[in-house]
């Protein structure tokens, strides 16, 4: 199959996913893409930039049988601009992830014109994938609701149907080949996120200092993909926690990111919104023990857990909670007492997101709808 895939923002998850798919994939790509930059500038124009590069494969006489697009762009009005012979093309969207249901710190100022061309986009496509099971039931449940609100001509009926049209398809990842055995010391925690205010930093940084007030020993990783501006916690975090940090802000080096991963002990996530989670897919596979609150998406990536795995790995959201399994995990390293789970299992486990097995279902994905 010869499939034409859009890409407007062309970096972090959304370039890893594509490439992962395509590097395992059986089908042909043909990859169209821009930088990853100023995200709502790209929601706007970037159907029209594509159109005519897709216009000009068509004049050199390419043809596809499936066009794949991610919710950073306008769907319905990308198939209006594309060359007649792909207007007939079936198309399939991806949500990584949506701005309807993405929470914004100034909601009295949120601008919704996203969110909807996330909906238009959804009743444009012919398939829809989420990544999570999660991720489709909020937006759809966001989408009935928003449209309910518009003053008159509501799409109920076209919204209503794009749950006959969703699917579930998680994203995948490289092998990660956890060491024999973790460094030796005190107990190294990981928080590995977009330094953003939906991923809770602040919760992390009461966490922490409750963990220190403790006199728990413990070392640092701070993680991921950083902005101009970010939450003035991080700098919070660097000043009160210095002393506890060996690695801090974006990791270029995909081998460095690695060495890290198996360096650290416990992978942390704090945030209140996540509709995969990629990074703590990659972490536990890599033979991190993880801590996520029990919501969002995290719940799917455990289903295949104990009840007493699940209880464990799965805290309630409070700094108090995370702080009391971070002390036992701290004794556990300490005193080689034995836990209720075990980190080599865990990355077993995670093999069923490795890529060489998703793309497989993915692409099986893609014959049946070609049916």
């Amino acid at each position: 199959m010869n499939l034409l895939a859009f890409e407007p923002y062309y970096g972090g998850s959304h370039q890893a996913f594509i490439d992962g798919w395509i590097k395992h994939s059986q089908h042909n790509f043909t990859l169209l893409t821009l930088p990853a930059t100023k995200w709502k500038w790209r929601m706007r124009h970037a159907a029209i930039t594509l159109a005519e590069q897709a216009a000009h494969l068509v004049d050199q006489g390419a043809k596809f049988d499936l066009i794949f697009c991610t919710d950073m762009i306008n769907l319905a009005e990308l198939k209006g601009l594309l060359p007649p012979l792909l207007q007939q093309v079936p198309t399939l969207l991806y949500f990584h992830e949506n701005q309807l249901t993405y929470p914004d710190p100034n909601s009295s100022e949120k601008d919704f014109h996203f969110g909807f061309t996330n909906i238009v986009s959804g009743i444009a496509a012919d398939a829809i994938w989420f990544n999570s099971e999660f991720h489709r039931r909020v937006f759809l449940d966001a989408a009935a609701a928003f449209v309910r609100r518009m003053p008159d001509c509501e799409p109920t009926r076209p919204v209503a149907q794009l749950e006959t049209r969703a699917a579930i398809q998680s994203p995948g990842i490289e092998p990660l080949n956890p060491p024999p055995k973790r460094i030796p010391g005190p107990l190294r925690i990981l928080w590995a996120a977009r330094w953003e205010h939906d991923k809770n930093p602040a919760l992390f940084l009461q966490a922490m200092e409750r963990l220190r007030k403790a006199d728990t020993p413990f070392r640092l990783n701070v993680i991921g993909q950083t902005f101009e501006s970010q939450p003035e916690v991080f700098e919070q975090i660097r000043e009160k926690l210095a002393d506890h940090i060996d690695h801090w802000g974006f990791i270029e080096s995909r081998r460095e990111y690695e060495q890290i991963l198996a360096e650290s002990d416990v992978f942390v996530s704090t945030a209140n919104h996540e509709f995969f989670g990629i990074a703590a897919v990659e972490a536990i596979a890599a033979g991190c023990i993880p801590l996520l609150p029990n919501r969002l998406a995290y719940p799917e990536l455990l289903v295949d857990l104990s009840e007493t795995e699940r209880a464990f790995c799965l805290y309630d959201g409070s700094s108090e909670q995370l702080t009391e399994r971070l002390k036992q995990l701290a004794e556990v390293k300490t005193n080689d007492i034995n836990l209720p789970l075990n980190a080599a299992r865990l990355s077993e486990i995670m093999r069923r997101f490795s890529w060489s097995r998703r793309a497989s279902e993915m692409d099986a994905a893609l014959e049946f709808l070609q049916r």
